[in-house]
């Protein structure tokens, strides 16, 4: 088959395919040239930024108390500082989706974050209740070490044990899955024409902008931005999913010795995903760590 060399796409638009052809080359090749084109431009991807933010704490996390779904509690006042310092950290990154759980103490975080961006004002806050808590059945009340001594007890770990009557972590990342597939098809239907000048010139992701202790530490220049709000088995679930199925690259410096550690209140996660389009859907394509569990404006703020 004959293929086209990259530099030469651009110059299609200027030179007719007789000249690029011999007079000895069939119709065949021809056809052949056609096809590499095409193919070459379906390769075209968006990149974008998804951060993903655990809600500030409420009286029950102060107290150790589990929550889950049954008990929609607000943030405590610990709790509104720090979402007041997340979204004073997070005030000139740009954002071009919001989505929340449906939970208070997720929402309350959110529109306090969302408050302080002036990339926000004019987005819709998607509330969306497959970003809820993982249920915790009849723990929902107890306190967190009832848990952590059942799972003990069970021979499994704190974050994979499910009580009576709680979701497993199977459905919890079935509800991770599902809200990324959704995710995926929003955000390409809407910014699919936000990925370049281009069929060419998006098909290959922008380089990654040095990760230097900044708020926009990866999405400098990546105009697609997703925040989501969420809660803390939540992105434990999500990390672990992109991480262990995903293939998610992570930084060379990186602890992983704390990769699952369950986010502190209002701290930080971020990714850089790839997406393409086929036949008029879009898919995942790559995904890339650029930061886990990030809480300098906390410290930073003294909102602990």
């Amino acid at each position: 088959m004959f293929h086209v060399p990259r530099k030469m796409l651009t110059e299609w638009s200027k030179l007719s395919v007789r000249h690029l052809l011999s007079r000895s080359e069939t119709r065949a090749d021809l056809s052949c040239l056609y096809y590499s084109a095409a193919a070459y431009k379906s390769m075209a991807a968006l990149t974008f930024g998804l951060t993903l933010v655990r809600h500030g704490e409420t009286k029950y996390n102060k107290e150790g108390l589990l929550q889950g779904q049954g008990i929609d509690s607000v943030l405590s006042e610990i709790g509104l500082q720090q979402a007041e310092a997340a979204g004073c950290y997070l005030k000139d990154v740009e954002f071009t989706n919001v989505f929340v759980s449906d939970m208070l103490r997720a929402q309350q975080t959110a529109e306090t974050i969302v408050k302080h961006n002036s990339s926000c004002s004019a987005l819709q806050m998607v509330c969306d209740p497959l970003l809820k808590e993982k249920s915790f059945g009849i723990a929902e009340g107890r306190r967190v070490q009832e848990l952590i001594e059942m799972a003990q007890a069970a021979g499994q770990p704190f974050t994979d044990f499910t009580p009576p009557k709680g979701e497993t972590h199977e459905q919890v990342k079935e509800r991770v899955k599902e809200f990324l597939e959704k995710m995926l098809q929003q955000i390409g239907a809407e910014r699919w024409r936000d990925r370049g000048g281009d069929e060419t010139s998006a098909s290959a992701p922008p380089k990654p902008s040095p990760v230097v202790g900044q708020a926009d530490d990866g999405v400098r220049g990546i105009p697609v931005h997703t925040l989501v709000v969420t809660h803390g088995v939540v992105i434990h679930v999500a990390v672990r999913f992109f991480v262990e199925e995903l293939h998610c690259s992570l930084p060379s410096d990186f602890d992983r010795a704390h990769m699952f550690s369950l986010s502190p209140n209002t701290g930080l996660c971020r990714f850089i995903l790839t997406m393409t389009k086929e036949d008029d859907r879009f898919k995942l394509s790559g995904i890339r760590c650029v930061f886990l569990n990030r809480r300098d404006h906390v410290i930073q703020n003294g909102a602990r």
